[in-house]
């Protein structure tokens, strides 16, 4: 025989199988098939695909699954991830015994799964993204082999991400190397049984993020983690299993967990952009990052600066501390004495300290955890082990408390241990209660008599600024002071660190508020272009004298926004309160507000259908991040076009938060004080001055329907029901005619069903009733994702009632202009 023949016998072999080898095209291989370089198989119901594939610039060939049923190439799984292809020659088959082997040109096995002891073996590509391998002469075809069980970097609905504890099966997610190269890289995803079970992001042996234990409802670490119409989680813990998993409700959404290096996301196809949406990302700020504040240190990214000692202990190193450096944490300042000499502190809204020390017992209840605690010299604290079983179940820690956060909303209890005069001196007795006060009363009148020589002295600064009473100063003492402060003490709320604008800058910046830099006016007083030394723009915030919005309507605005960072929020750079002046200084938004734009036909071509879609999107998250995600949780009360500010780029940010308020449960709140803008609010505030996050929805509605049209929504009555826009827009829905709704600007729109998509949900917002409203998590949804609507029911607006009637709904509001009323009581 050849030589030559003989050297290549390897290669002859496998392509005289490729040929001879009936490739199966469907979900499925056995024995008798096999697929090559080229073919491969795809699911029942055609939402996955698997194959070979080249990653971006690479020149191997993997063996992997992607998603069949969208464009964008996004591959969930790579068998041969540390043994590429080199060549495009490959074959993947299945042995006798059931296990499949992947081989290339030379006859190399590249990967393998276990040997299997199967009569009837077939290895099937499911719709879930599971390749799984049965035996079909089993009738109950039990699972002998899946690629669930061996993930890569993605998490799949109905995956397990946890411990097989019967067959010791870690299943954890590890990176990719690059984009071009899915071997294994540095970060991984891994669940430590450890004490209360945790999943940690790994970088190789160092911990870099910890999610926290589970609560019954959800992670310490992540108390935005919540059911929702969309997705629901599940963590399960028994003698054969500790896992997560979730699953997702509506068919239609297509959505995978992601690790990207240091970060886990969870995506969500839209199918409207062609494009993969970050539903939610971890570490979401600087506080998620493992023992940012080290030892017995808090985090609140609320506050600045953003660690602090627990109640009873003081910084290691205090250089290092007031240099912001918190990774040496902090140490006790009263020794313990142990057993009945020690009380607890309990901390609410917390993540829990790592639990991979503590000791966990689900047998026991609060109280004999707090017993066991305080009996066991070496405890430093406790907490419940699941809350969501009616509080069952004790962690206690018996080490340093590690990875501490506080959260403005959810998180759960936690115990501290402290010398019971650590606790003491905090409640003080009598005499001690009397020294105190008589302290802070001299303080308190220092700071008044300066307060009041810095107001004259500024007085005789400012001659054009002349008028200096006491009862402003008084006004702005506290707010003043509290803006100076950099606040150590955790439970400070009113504290805000803001940088503060000396006047005189401000009158430079803006030409001594020159009406050639004058931007616009509302009922809080005028806003001014202005331009800061180095070059930096910015819009001043001025209100005046006469302004609707007073001093309180000013320090909610700086208290809330400051604590809030969002893409689609205005963003605020400091303050100026000086005299009788209190001005906020923002970013500068190069394209004004939006109603400058959408509402002026000379300049509505500027934003053609993906710009306003890409506009309703922005805020759509931005309310979001406000309802939902924001440690504050804030209903803005008076969202509306000119509140809406654009960039260079026409990013969409919501701004005036002067009338916002925060809210806990969620329930209806009722006032007397109605403020907000008419013809934007919801009919339940109008008429009965009840708010909820449903009455930013109908202003969000309202606010969509504009931008589709182009249209302002008089608030006005009129005999024609369609001169309002609700009305008008509702007509044309029933009649079939949306797109007749579309601004005559925009001549072809890219997508015509994401224009009816919008009109339909513009028209769920504004439904009459609050409960019928769907919330902005399921808006963004709606937006974004290809699932099926709801049909809308009318809207709440006003109709004139008949001819002969000269009453109208209270409902009926005018113009857009806001207002800050009070009722009768």
């Amino acid at each position: 025989m050849n030589l030559g023949v003989m050297k290549n016998w390897p290669l002859f072999l496998l392509l005289f199988f490729n040929l001879s080898a009936h490739s199966f095209a469907g979900d499925s291989i056995t024995v008798k098939t096999s697929i090559s370089d080229g073919q491969s198989l795809i699911s029942a119901g055609g939402s996955f695909e698997l194959g070979f594939f080249t990653p971006d610039t690479s020149r191997h060939r993997y063996l992997g699954i992607w998603y069949k049923s969208i464009p964008v190439h996004t591959v969930v799984w790579v068998a041969n991830r540390e043994n590429p292809i080199s060549d495009s020659i490959s074959n993947l088959t299945m042995q006798n015994n059931g296990g499949l082997i992947l081989q290339n040109a030379t006859g190399s096995i590249l990967w393998s799964t276990v040997s299997l002891n199967l009569t009837s073996p077939v290895a099937q590509l499911l719709d879930s993204g599971n390749f799984i391998i049965k035996d079909v002469s089993n009738s109950s075809e039990t699972i002998a082999w899946q690629s669930f069980d061996y993930p890569t970097d993605t998490l799949l609905p109905g995956m397990k991400l946890g411990w097989n504890l019967k067959t010791n099966l870690d299943r954890y997610l590890t990176t990719w190397k690059s984009n071009e190269d899915p071997s294994v890289g540095d970060y991984s995803f891994k669940l430590d049984l450890q004490g209360s079970p945790e999943f940690y992001i790994w970088n190789g042996l160092t911990k870099i993020y910890r999610n926290g234990p589970w609560t019954g409802y959800d992670f310490s670490g992540e108390p935005e983690m919540e059911y929702n119409n969309a997705f629901s989680f599940e963590f399960i813990s028994n003698d054969d299993e500790v896992y997560y998993t979730y699953k997702i409700l509506n068919s239609s959404v297509i959505s995978r967990f992601v690790l990207n290096q240091s970060m886990i996301q969870r995506y969500v196809w839209i199918n409207s952009q062609v494009s993969w949406f970050i539903y939610w990302s971890m570490p979401r700020d600087g506080c998620d990052f493992y023992a940012q504040c080290g030892a017995y240190g808090v985090c609140n990214s609320n506050q600045s600066p953003v660690c602090s000692c627990l109640k009873g202990f003081v910084p290691k190193s205090p250089q290092n501390w007031n240099m912001r450096d918190g990774l040496d944490g902090c140490v006790r300042r009263t020794p313990l004495h142990c057993q009945n000499r020690d009380r607890f502190l309990k901390m609410s809204g917390m993540k829990v300290p790592d639990t991979s020390q503590a000791t966990v017992d689900k047998s026991v209840s609060l109280d004999e955890c707090r017993q066991n605690c305080l009996s066991n010299c070496s405890c430093m604290a406790f907490a419940n082990a699941n809350i969501g079983e009616g509080g069952s179940g004790c962690i206690t820690w018996g080490g340093d408390l590690i990875d501490i956060r506080e959260f403005e909303e959810g998180g759960q209890d936690l115990y501290i241990r402290l010398a019971a005069s650590e606790l003491d001196s905090g409640n003080g007795n009598s005499e001690n209660k009397k020294t105190l006060i008589i302290i802070v009363a001299i303080i308190a009148g220092v700071m008044l008599l300066l307060g009041f020589s810095g107001c004259c002295i500024l007085k005789k600064e400012l001659e054009s600024y002349s008028s200096c009473r006491t009862g402003h100063m008084r006004s702005f003492g506290k707010l003043q002071l509290s803006f100076n402060s950099i606040s150590t003490d955790r439970n400070s709320d009113n504290e805000v660190h803001l940088p503060l604008f000396d006047l005189r800058t401000i009158l430079f910046a803006t030409n001594n508020f020159s009406n050639t830099n004058k931007l616009g006016e509302g009922g809080f007083g005028a806003v001014y272009k202005g331009k800061l030394g180095e070059g930096q723009f910015i819009a001043v915030k001025r209100l005046s004298k006469n302004s609707l919005q007073g001093l309180e309507e000013f320090t909610n605005e700086v208290m809330l926004i400051i604590k809030l960072q969002h893409i689609n929020l205005v963003r605020l750079l400091g303050c100026c309160i000086q005299g009788e002046e209190r001005m906020l200084i923002y970013e500068y938004m190069h394209n004004r507000s939006l109603d400058t734009i959408i509402f002026d036909k000379s300049k509505a071509r500027l934003l053609n259908w993906q710009k306003r879609f890409n506009i309703v999107a922005g805020i759509a998250r931005g309310l979001l991040y406000l309802h939902q995600d924001s440690r504050l949780r804030i209903i803005h009360r008076d969202l509306k076009a000119s509140n809406i500010l654009l960039d260079d780029e026409m990013n969409p940010k919501i701004s005036d938060f002067g009338v916002a308020r925060t809210f806990g449960d969620g329930t209806d709140e009722h006032t007397k004080r109605l403020v907000g803008t008419l013809g934007y609010m919801s009919p339940e505030y109008a008429m009965d001055g009840v708010f909820s996050i449903k009455s930013d929805v109908f202003s969000f509605g309202v606010l969509v329907l504009e931008i589709i049209s182009g249209k302002k929504n008089k608030a006005t009555c009129y005999a024609e029901p369609q001169l309002n826009l609700l009305s008008y827009a509702w007509k044309l829905w029933k009649e079939g005619k949306c797109l007749e709704l579309l601004d005559e600007s925009i001549s072809s729109p890219d997508s015509i069903p994401e224009v009816v998509r919008c009109v339909q949900v513009g028209l769920l917002c504004v439904e009459e009733r609050a409960e019928d409203r769907p919330d902005m998590s399921l808006v963004a949804l709606m937006l974004g994702a290809k699932i099926s609507l709801p049909q809308p029911k009318a809207p709440g607006f006003c109709t004139y009632r008949s001819s002969g009637d000269t009453e109208v709904s209270s409902s009926c509001t005018v113009n857009d202009i806001t207002v800050t009323g009070i009722e009768d009581q």
